[in-house]
C-alpha cells in the first residue's frame, strides 16, 4: 500500500518579512515577490501532480493568500478549505512590529536568536496599549484565553492539538492534505511530528513557499521526507 503523503508550506514572503519585522499575529499581507513565491510553489506542486481533497490555513492573511495562489495555480480551489488561529503563527507579544535588527542592536544577538528560535523562551507580553492589541478582533472573539505572547512550547501545544484532533482523523481515511502556515506553527509541528529534541529545535528554519513533502507510514510515522525542487 502506498506510502500516507501531506503537504506543509510556509507562507511566501510578507512585506513584514522584506522589512525584517516581527511579524507573529499582525496581519500583513504577502509581498510581490511572495505572491510569486506561492505560484512558483503551485507549479512544482502541479509539476508533480499533486492534488488535495482539504486545505489547512491560519487565520492570517499571508498564509491564506498563499494557499489562495497556490489552489488557484493547480485549478483546485474548489476543494474543501479549513481556516483556524491555532495554525497562526507564533505570537511575538511586544515584539510585533519591531525590527529584528534594532532588537538585536538592543538586547543582544543571543537574546534575539532565542526569541526567535529558542523552545521556552516567550517574549515580553503585549502591552494592553499597544495598537496590536488583538482582544477586539473579531476572528479571535471565541477564543476564551487570548494569548499575549507566547514561546514555541506555547505554540506547539495549540498546532498539535488541533493536528491530532481534526488533521489526523483525515490521514487515517487517506485523504491529500496541504497545511500552508507560517514559520513557528510548522516548526512546532515538524518538531512533534519528528520527536526533534527542544534544544536541537533552534536550528531549524522553514523557507518560505517551499513545499515539504511527509511521508508517512500506516501509524503515520514519518518514514520520508523532502522538498520540492
Amino acid at each position: 500500500m502506498k506510502n500516507i503523503q501531506i503537504v506543509l508550506m510556509r507562507h511566501g514572503e510578507s512585506l513584514w518579512n522584506k522589512e525584517n519585522k516581527f511579524t507573529g499575529w499582525c496581519d500583513i499581507d504577502l509581498s510581490n515577490k511572495g505572491i510569486e513565491e506561492a505560484k512558483e510553489a503551485a507549479e512544482k506542486l502541479k509539476k508533480c501532480n499533486f492534488y488535495f481533497d482539504i486545505a489547512y490555513t491560519s487565520l492570517l492573511k499571508r498564509a491564506i493568500n498563499t494557499l489562495w495562489y497556490t489552489l488557484s495555480t493547480l485549478d483546485q480551489l474548489w476543494i474543501e478549505v479549513k481556516k483556524t488561529w491555532r495554525l497562526n503563527e507564533r505570537h511575538y507579544g511586544n515584539l510585533q512590529g519591531l525590527n529584528k535588527t534594532k532588537i538585536a542592536i538592543q538586547y543582544g544577538e543571543k537574546q534575539l536568536k532565542l526569541w526567535r528560535r529558542g523552545f521556552n523562551e516567550k517574549p515580553p507580553k503585549i502591552n494592553q496599549y499597544n495598537k496590536l492589541l488583538f482582544k477586539n478582533d473579531l476572528r479571535y472573539k471565541n477564543i476564551i484565553n487570548l494569548p499575549d505572547s507566547e514561546s514555541l512550547y506555547m505554540t506547539l501545544l495549540r498546532v498539535t492539538q488541533y493536528w491530532n484532533k481534526y488533521i489526523i482523523p483525515q490521514l487515517k481515511k487517506r485523504k491529500k492534505i496541504i497545511i500552508v502556515a507560517h514559520g513557528n506553527s510548522l516548526r512546532a509541528l515538524i518538531k512533534y511530528i519528528e520527536q526533534i529534541e527542544d534544544d536541537k529545535i533552534i536550528k531549524l528554519d522553514i523557507p518560505t513557499a517551499s513545499p515539504l513533502i511527509y511521508e508517512l507510514n500506516e501509524k503515520l510515522k514519518p518514514i520520508n521526507k523532502y522538498y520540492l525542487k
